[in-house]
């Protein structure tokens, strides 16, 4: 059932139950007064619409105060339970009492029937309005979370392309880079062989002694230039090894975030809820528990949120306590 679908049901009870509201009024009224016209004074006759129309206003305050803080998922305690409970006895008792001091059985149970209909509409009403502001609010809290998980999927996909994109940039800059050094080399070898030949042409006449030097000097000028062409590739590889290794640092402590703000969301969405009446199912309750114990709610407050005794709950954090301390335990010793 979607939402237009609960509130348009939410707008059916509303409707229905202040008809029945107004129905049992105006019948309350017309049953009350002729009873309170003969218990008055004849000066005072024109008081006998007071009484019940004060009973029924008072009907009137509980159904509407108690939708108000049913749609707000609150309560109201002891007080308002009494008024209604209160006011539901009083309008069946005035509207029966006269057909109960003339013993007749059969008008006491036909004006019984507004004032029952009244006090149990009113109860009812109250838990299926209760009833629909949890499943609104666990509707609203799935849309919430869904909503945020694509976020989350469309921003890794962005980061994700924006990484493989600077990836390939890095490398394609590299292999230029590389190229470049390449062709340089090659040519700073080339221009030193067409010196050596033109050198050998106009030193054709020199001693083998300056010539087997000058071999010499070549071939150590070689070897550095290999040695440090040799450097600069070890230089390049420990940069790029300590890049990898940068970037694997950074992509484990994204996914860390990333799995402590999942665990964040569930948390929240387990405790979301208000307080429940009656127990919820054991493994909901566990993990409503599990995540107050982490989010450091009181005992009585998680007892609330779950429906089980404050007993239960006390059980279960000192589990939690237990297992928290044998972890820390263990990593100390390791």
């Amino acid at each position: 059932m979607n939402s237009v679908q609960i509130r348009s049901a939410e707008r059916a009870l509303s409707v229905g139950t202040w008809l029945i509201v107004a129905g049992a009024m105006l019948y309350s009224i017309l049953t009350v007064t002729p009873l309170m016209a003969v218990h008055t004074p004849d000066e005072w006759d024109w008081t006998a619409p007071i009484l019940p129309l004060v009973v029924d206003a008072a009907v009137v305050i509980v159904v509407r105060l108690d939708a108000v803080l049913a749609r707000l998922g609150g309560h109201g305690g002891r007080w308002p339970i009494a008024l209604r409970w209160m006011t539901g006895c009083m309008t069946l008792a005035l509207n029966v009492a006269d057909s109960a001091l003339r013993k007749d059985l059969v008008g006491v149970a036909v004006h019984a029937v507004a004032p029952l209909l009244l006090i149990v509409t009113a109860e009812t009403g109250l838990a299926y309005r209760r009833a629909i502001t949890a499943a609104l609010a666990a509707q609203e809290a799935r849309m919430r979370i869904e909503q945020n998980e694509r976020e989350q999927a469309e921003r890794e996909q962005r980061e994700a392309a924006e990484q493989r994109a600077r990836e390939e940039r890095e490398h394609a800059a590299t292999l230029a880079r590389q190229q470049r050094e390449h062709e340089a080399h090659i040519a700073r070898e080339q221009t030193e062989r067409e010196e050596a030949v033109r050198r050998e042409e106009r030193e054709q006449a020199e001693a083998r002694e300056r010539a087997e030097r000058e071999a010499r000097e070549r071939r150590e000028r070689e070897r550095e230039q290999q040695q440090r062409e040799r450097e600069r590739l070890e230089r390049e590889a420990a940069q790029r090894r300590e890049a990898e290794r940068l970037e694997r640092e950074a992509a484990a402590r994204r996914e860390q975030a990333e799995r402590e703000e999942q665990a964040e969301r569930e948390r929240a969405a387990l405790l979301s809820g208000g307080p429940v009446n009656e127990k919820l199912p054991e493994d909901s309750a566990r993990q409503i528990v599990a995540a107050a114990f982490a989010e450091g709610l009181p005992v009585r407050a998680t007892a609330d949120l779950c429906g089980w005794s404050v007993g239960w709950v006390s059980t279960r954090y000192q589990e939690y306590r237990d297992t928290t301390a044998g972890r820390k335990l263990e990593v100390a010793s390791s």
